[in-house]
């Protein structure tokens, strides 16, 4: 089984956020980057998939010089080898059309990656990916069992959840619980050193979108404390001033 699986760079959702340029730029300044959480689930999966019916896992990401400890990374969980196409990715119809130009050219059998980054939240990028290469996708999918040619996936819709029947291959983005972080070892992390990372240059360098600004969420306001006794001025701050009844 050929599984390609598609990782972020995030900023850790620890790290304090600002930016830059007049509010166009992310200012990465003392920012810890981490593979995107979602995107751990995809690949996790993916291993524990490879280990299970043999194959290859490859990772892949969208990005600059940067980013290839992100992606060392994730060989020292378990991929077998890694592309990184070398371009900022701008917006999420540039990174899809970078995934499918790669995908076309590996012959994958399954392609994964994370129900969405967790910077932009867009969560468009499996759809965009599974139209441009003609395969159906799926999302958010929990669970993830392949027989053969053929794969049983289950995923939330609204209101409950859906368990398909699909043959090979197609688009998913996952989330928990379709596999447990796997953690690298030492073992990994030496054999990462070695294994094969290449860089290819974008198929396409044209962008569709640009910044005009960002902006953080605004500050919290003060905690009022009303006495459990003042009933009516609880309720007269949550009308009219929270403005939640």
């Amino acid at each position: 089984m050929n599984i390609l699986v598609c990782i972020t760079h995030v900023p850790d959702t620890t790290s304090r956020i600002a930016f830059t340029d007049n509010n166009t730029q992310f200012d990465k300044n003392g920012v810890q980057f981490i593979i995107g959480p979602y995107d751990d689930y995809a690949l996790a999966r993916a291993v524990e998939l490879k280990e299970a019916n043999g194959g290859k896992v490859t990772v892949l990401n969208v990005g600059e010089a940067e980013t290839e400890p992100t992606i060392r990374k994730a060989l020292a969980i378990g991929a077998d080898e890694a592309i990184r196409v070398n371009a900022f990715p701008s917006d999420s119809f540039f990174v899809a059309q970078q995934i499918a130009a790669a995908a076309k050219e590996g012959d994958y059998d399954l392609i994964l990656m994370g129900r969405e980054s967790i910077d932009f939240n867009g969560g468009m990028v499996h759809g965009m990916v599974g139209e441009l290469l003609g395969l159906p996708s799926f999302s958010p999918v929990m669970q993830l069992d392949i027989d053969g040619s053929n794969a049983t996936i289950s995923r939330e819709i609204e209101g409950g959840k859906e368990k398909l029947e699909v043959s090979l291959p197609f688009v998913a983005g996952c989330q928990e619980p379709i596999a447990e972080w796997k953690i690298p070892n030492m073992r990994g992390i030496m054999s990462a050193r070695s294994k094969p990372l290449n860089v290819v240059e974008p198929a396409d360098d044209t962008t569709r979108t640009e910044v005009s600004a960002y902006e953080l969420p605004p500050a919290k306001g003060a905690v009022k404390m009303i006495s459990s006794d003042n009933v009516g001025e609880l309720v007269d701050l949550l009308k009219n001033e929270a403005k939640v009844l």
